[in-house]
């Protein structure tokens, strides 16, 4: 039997019940209920914003709302971790079908109070509206708190480039669901909600990383980005990177191709990579490449490489 829908409950209603009983933090001075939040923070803010559109971020059959919910702060906070500040608030819009069951909503919205305690993060606020997919759109702020941003231009000759979280695992995950498979299960839950390396991003700024991005469209095509801003060639060494046996199995379970290429161009995990002076690598990151004066660009073994380096979003 359908449940109450998004329409039959109504605008204010539901965002009662999304709202109700959130957690808040001292520097959030008025929390969701009024036309905006109020927050003081002790240092300068990032903004960022990110946007998942049923259908072409998620499917419903492939993931649950509280995946969704989950996956959508996870990717808009990995933003705010890579310029080496710390999460602080977000809120969120959703546009949703009326028809939609509110118990879907209800499951969102647990998913994104999980990844918030996860990331160290409060929801403040947000905004809903109808449309035929269900759209999710997440503004976050994150606190510097007195230290400069990490940007993408910084990366300098004689850094070394490093990543901290995981390569290629969504991609893999995707690769079996598009083929109507559920397993193998780690890579399948990795596209579902990814795992970005909270904490990771003010790690490398203190350490004194020179530059850094979130990995969303794939490894070759945001350090790619690094490259470009800092006028630098970097030199990926395949060898340094961790291919995990779950992405070996299907590689060869959809034809026998390279698991490398999961790891080089696979999008969705939020892996952090960034530069560093080699003497100031902190732990838990993991040195994959080199930066050098020269053509801006990105090689693999030294070899420029051959074939799509990510996720291209038109």
């Amino acid at each position: 039997m359908a449940g109450v829908t998004v329409a039959e409950r109504g605008e204010f209603n539901l965002i009662a019940a999304v709202v109700a009983g959130l957690p808040s933090a001292d520097s959030v001075l008025l929390g969701p209920g009024d036309d905006g939040a109020v927050l003081r923070p002790d240092g300068d803010l990032v903004i960022s914003i990110d946007t998942m559109v049923e259908g072409v971020h998620f499917r419903k059959d492939w993931s649950s709302a509280s995946d969704v919910g989950r996956k959508a702060v996870a990717s808009s906070i990995a933003d705010i971790e890579a310029m080496g500040a710390v999460p602080s608030a977000l809120v969120i819009s959703l546009a949703l079908p009326g028809d939609l069951e509110v118990a879907w909503v209800t499951e969102f919205s647990a998913g994104v109070r999980e990844e918030c305690r996860l990331a160290g993060a409060v929801l403040v606020g947000g905004d809903t509206t109808s449309a035929s997919d269900i759209t999710v759109t997440c503004s976050v702020l994150g606190n510097l708190g007195g230290r400069a941003a990490v940007t993408r231009t910084g990366a300098r000759p004689g850094d070394v480039l490093a990543i901290c979280g995981r390569l290629g695992w969504a991609a893999a995950g995707l690769a079996v669901l598009k083929r109507g498979f559920r397993s193998p299960r780690a890579v399948v839950v990795a596209h579902r909600v990814p795992e970005p390396p909270y904490g990771a991003g003010l790690v490398a700024a203190e350490a004194g990383a020179t530059s850094m991005i979130d990995v969303s469209d794939g490894l070759l095509a945001d350090v790619g980005h690094l490259a470009r801003g800092s006028g630098m060639t970097f030199d990926i060494n395949s060898a340094l990177l961790d291919i995990a046996e779950p992405q070996r199995v299907v590689a060869a379970a959809i034809g026998g191709g390279d698991p490398l290429v999961f790891a080089l161009t696979g999008g969705d995990d939020h892996a952090l990579a960034a530069t560093f002076p080699p003497e100031s690598v902190p732990e838990g990151w993991t040195v994959i490449g080199t930066v050098a004066a020269g053509e801006p660009g990105v090689l693999v073994d030294g070899q420029p490489w051959e074939g799509e380096a990510g996720w291209h979003h038109f």
